[in-house]
C-alpha cells in the first residue's frame, strides 16, 4: 500500500485526549493487514477487496470524528488511552492485569484511589465493548444466513436477505471500530503516563521530555512503515487464553513493557530520519496490533453461536438448529 497523506496532528498540550495513537496511516495498515490475514473459517464477504479497504478506512473513524462537540469529545476522547503509572497500576488504582469487569466497577475503584476514568482513560473497555458488539453482529449474521436458506421460513426470506446485507455493512463498521482501539493499545505511549515525552516525573536515565507522540506514530510511520513490512511481522493466529478481560489486560501490559525500549530507542537516535531502528520498532508494534485484531475477529466469530439475538431474545443455537423461526424476534413483532 502506498503511503497516504494524513493530516498532521498538532500536539500542543500534555493531555492524552489531545493526541492520537497511530496516525491515519498506522490505523489503516492495522485494519487492512488483519483483514487480509483472516483464516478460511470466516465468511467470504469479509475478504473482498472492498471490505478490506472499508475496514482500513473505518479503522480511522474514531479519530476522524473527534471535535464533534464538547459533550461528545469530553466523554469519548478518554476511550483511546490508559494512563499506567510506572508501578503497573492505573494512576494508583487497579493493576492492568486485574482490571474490574465493567467500566462502572472500574470507575468506583479509580474514585477510591482519588481519580476517575476521565483522567485515567478507559481504553480496555473500548476494546471490550467493540469486541462484544462484533460477537453480537456475527450472531445476527449467522442466524440470518441460516434463516435465509431455510425453506421452512421462506415466507420471510426477502426480509432475512435484506437484513443480512445490512448486517454485513454494520460488521465492517464494528471491525473498524475494534481495529482502532486495538491499534491504540499497541502504541506504548497510549498506555502510560509518559504519553508525550517523559513528563515531570523522576527521570534518572534522562529520557526525552520533548513531544514525541506525533513524530513517532505519525511522521515516522508515514515515512518508513509499509503494509508489506507489517504483514511480514505479524504473529501466527492465537486462540483466546483465559477470560477476555485477562486477555485484553495482558495485551495492554505487553505494550506497556515496550515503553522504556521506545524511549531508549529514541535516546539512541533511532527516530532520526533514515535510522532503521525507528521503522523496525513501529512496524513491530503495528504488526502486533494487526495480529491482535485478526485474533479478536476470529474470537468474536467463534463466540457468536453462544449469543442470543432479537427481541424477545432467541438463542442463536436454536435458530441454527432450525428450532425457532427468528422472524418475530428480528422484525420485532410486539
Amino acid at each position: 500500500m502506498a503511503p497516504i497523506a494524513f493530516c498532521a496532528v498538532l500536539v500542543t498540550a500534555l493531555s492524552p485526549s489531545s493526541v492520537f495513537a497511530w496516525g491515519g496511516s498506522g490505523h489503516r495498515m492495522i485494519g487492512v493487514a488483519a483483514m487480509q490475514a483472516l483464516p478460511g473459517e470466516l465468511p467470504e464477504f469479509l475478504k473482498t477487496p472492498q471490505a478490506i479497504s472499508d475496514v482500513g478506512e473505518y479503522s480511522r473513524e474514531p479519530d476522524r470524528i473527534k471535535r464533534a462537540g464538547h459533550a461528545f469529545d469530553s466523554d469519548r476522547d478518554q476511550g483511546h488511552f490508559l494512563d499506567l503509572s510506572d508501578d503497573g497500576s492505573v494512576l494508583g488504582g487497579p493493576k492492568i492485569t486485574g482490571l474490574p469487569p465493567t467500566r462502572q466497577s472500574y470507575e468506583k475503584v479509580l474514585q477510591a484511589a482519588g481519580t476517575d476514568s476521565w483522567k485515567a482513560g478507559y481504553l480496555p473497555y473500548s476494546i471490550l465493548e467493540s469486541y462484544q458488539q462484533l460477537a453480537q453482529d456475527f450472531a445476527y449474521w449467522k442466524a440470518l444466513k441460516f434463516a435465509e436458506a431455510n425453506p421452512a421460513w421462506g415466507e420471510h426470506k426477502a426480509f432475512f436477505t435484506a437484513d443480512r446485507v445490512r448486517r454485513q455493512s454494520q460488521i465492517l463498521i464494528t471491525i473498524g471500530e475494534l481495529s482502532h482501539f486495538v491499534g491504540d493499545g499497541s502504541q506504548p505511549m497510549h498506555v502510560s503516563i509518559h504519553f508525550n515525552g517523559w513528563g515531570e516525573y523522576p527521570n534518572p536515565k534522562g529520557y526525552s521530555t520533548a513531544k514525541l507522540h506525533a513524530p513517532f506514530e505519525s511522521d515516522l510511520v508515514r515515512a518508513a512503515v509499509t503494509i508489506q513490512g507489517v504483514e511480514k511481522a505479524m504473529a501466527p493466529l492465537q486462540a483466546l487464553s483465559g477470560t477476555l478481560d485477562q486477555h485484553i489486560g495482558a495485551y495492554l501490559a505487553a505494550t506497556s513493557d515496550q515503553l522504556v525500549p521506545l524511549y531508549e530507542m529514541e535516546k539512541a537516535g533511532g527516530m532520526k530520519s533514515g535510522d532503521p531502528r525507528g521503522a523496525t520498532f513501529a512496524t513491530r508494534q503495528i504488526a502486533i496490533g494487526a495480529s491482535e485484531l485478526r485474533d479478536m475477529v476470529v474470537m468474536a466469530w467463534q463466540a457468536a453461536d453462544k449469543q442470543t439475538v432479537g427481541w424477545k431474545p432467541v438463542p442463536v443455537a436454536d435458530i441454527l438448529a432450525g428450532k425457532v423461526d427468528p422472524y418475530p424476534a428480528f422484525y420485532s413483532v410486539d
